[in-house]
């Protein structure tokens, strides 16, 4: 009596290479016996939790996370940087025109990039006499912390091989500055955001494979035909009904063509139609999820929600608030605290006024200040943000 093995084989139109004479298939006889389906419960396919992959299928492969990434590295890059100290000049002139090959907007959105993708940046000093003459941004997967006696890096490996460089962390100024986001599992490497966010970005990538596929199916969910007469369906009349599924049933130029059944066979459907998944609504939860680890309010990504212009502004000044300006006021203190050495008590700080987003609340500030009499015009200024007037008090 064959196998439980061997009738799903035939069922899959398979032979086995060493069956007995009276179990072999000929081409056209019927496949006898019960035709059975295993199914087993599928796990999930998650993105490998490191800096390439996860670059690889957000950045480049998600749109949610492109935008949200560029929005934050671009608008961070862009705020205006005003000197501080003595030295402050020298050093915002370096930050300016950081190399030969680049701008400082350049430099700096890059190392905004790639803190939100890696969680790590890494700045390369070039000196000359002593003094810090040309910035660089390194690839921080090709670098590699060497760790001294006390834990912390003492030296850095950049390339690959024998051609890695090594960095000593000597010197007045170290030629290497690591910038990295808090990690509660690790003192030296930082946790980026979209690793936070990368279940949400497996379901929201998911979402968008499976609706691909479900149009290139003429829009149809998956399912069966099932063979309800008493007879069996021989090989050859499988591989017809086959063929003529694919060829005329699937497919978007196929979308909406009648399934035309007979000799007793019923279409019975296997999977969740669109409506039942509720599958607009868990994409653009997914994509929220994307947003809310960047930083990023969704209504500046174009997602559902209050679309009105006070709304707009609202998100756009809340960004700032609580994503970019914290954001560059940790990077410039890290780069002053760096060059110190060379620069003295130098530093950058973001110039609030010439942000356009925040231009409600400097007025408002403005106005509660000049109608406060009991102050002087210089407290006024003070209170503002700005130092003594030229020439002594104004009037």
């Amino acid at each position: 009596m064959p196998t439980l093995l061997t009738r799903l084989a035939r069922a899959a139109g398979y032979v086995p290479a060493r069956a007995a004479p009276d179990t072999l298939v000929t081409k056209g006889a019927a496949l006898a016996g019960p035709q059975v389906a295993l199914y087993g419960g599928g796990r999930p396919s998650w993105t490998a939790r490191d800096a390439t992959a996860l670059a690889r299928a957000g950045y480049g492969r998600n749109a949610v996370v492109h935008r949200a990434v560029r929005l934050v590295a671009e608008s961070a890059a862009s705020v205006p940087l005003v000197p501080t100290g003595e030295g402050g000049d020298a050093l915002a002139a370096l930050v300016a025109r950081p190399n030969p090959r680049e701008g400082g907007t350049r430099l700096l959105e890059t190392l905004y990039a790639r803190l939100l993708l890696g969680g790590n940046a890494y700045l390369e000093q070039v000196s000359l006499d002593g003094s810090p003459r040309a910035l660089f941004g390194l690839r921080p997967e090709r670098v590699r912390a060497l760790p001294g006696p006390d834990g912390w890096p003492a030296a850095y490996l950049y390339g690959d091989g024998a051609r890695a460089r090594r960095y000593e962390q000597t010197g007045p100024v170290p030629p290497i500055l690591h910038l990295a986001l808090f990690n509660p599992e690790d003192d030296l490497l930082g946790l980026a955001p979209i690793e936070a966010a990368a279940t949400a970005l497996d379901i929201h990538n998911a979402a968008g494979a499976w609706n691909k596929a479900l149009l290139d199916n003429a829009a149809r969910p998956s399912g069966a035909l099932v063979f309800g007469g008493q007879a069996h369906l021989s090989e050859t009349q499988f591989d017809r009904l086959k063929g003529e599924l694919e060829a005329n049933y699937q497919g978007a130029a196929n979308a909406g063509r009648p399934l035309l059944l007979e000799g007793g066979l019923d279409w019975k459907p296997l999977a969740l139609s669109p409506k039942e998944m509720d599958f607009v609504e868990a994409k653009h939860a997914a994509a929220r999820e994307i947003a809310l680890a960047f930083g990023v309010p969704p209504l500046l990504l174009g997602l559902p929600g209050d679309n009105t212009h006070a709304n707009y502004a609202e998100a756009n000044r809340a960004f700032y608030r609580q994503t970019l300006i914290p954001l560059v006021r940790r990077t410039a203190e890290s780069l002053a605290h760096w060059l110190a050495p060379a620069f003295g008590a130098a530093g950058l700080e973001p110039d609030l006024d010439r942000i356009e987003a925040l231009a409600a609340e400097r007025e408002s500030l403005w106005r509660r200040v000049g109608a406060a009499a009991f102050l002087s015009a210089e407290e006024k200024r003070e209170a503002v943000g700005y130092g003594p007037a030229a020439g002594g008090e104004a009037p």
